[in-house]
């Protein structure tokens, strides 16, 4: 596969997603599998979809996608990450649309780690008076 293509790098949590665009007929490859395979669900298949619907592209490009780290639901979002950016380099006049619907932006939220003499990150351990 020497075709030219267009990448773009998409993380939520601990997932990462590396993304390439290439011009073809709409076929989306996650991990060497088709992605309603990858991601049986419709809702992650929805969220996989959304940038490229938004942008009217969804039979313009042929994507392949290593992803890995994270949950189902992470990794989706990181894909969807990783696209947007990637139609960023085709056509710098989607980014508005994409800024918009917050595609653009990385959700740096995270699991907040466990703190010693805690039962978790901020839950205490239960105090008793008497």
């Amino acid at each position: 596969m020497t075709q030219e293509f267009n990448y773009g790098t998409g993380r939520r949590k601990t997932a990462t997603a590396r993304t390439r665009l290439y011009s073809g007929t709409g076929k989306i490859v996650v991990n060497g599998r088709p992605y309603d395979e990858y991601f049986p669900r419709k809702s992650l298949q929805m969220i996989i979809r959304q940038p490229l619907a938004l942008t009217k592209n969804i039979e313009s490009f042929d994507i392949h996608v290593n992803v890995q780290g994270g949950g189902v639901r992470g990794q989706a979002e990181a894909v969807r990450h990783g696209i947007s950016r990637a139609l960023l380099e085709v056509d710098v006049e989607m980014r508005s649309s994409l800024k918009r619907a917050g595609f653009l932006t990385r959700d740096a939220r995270k699991k907040e780690r466990k703190k010693y003499g805690q039962r978790a990150a901020r839950a205490r351990f239960q105090y008793s008076k008497r």
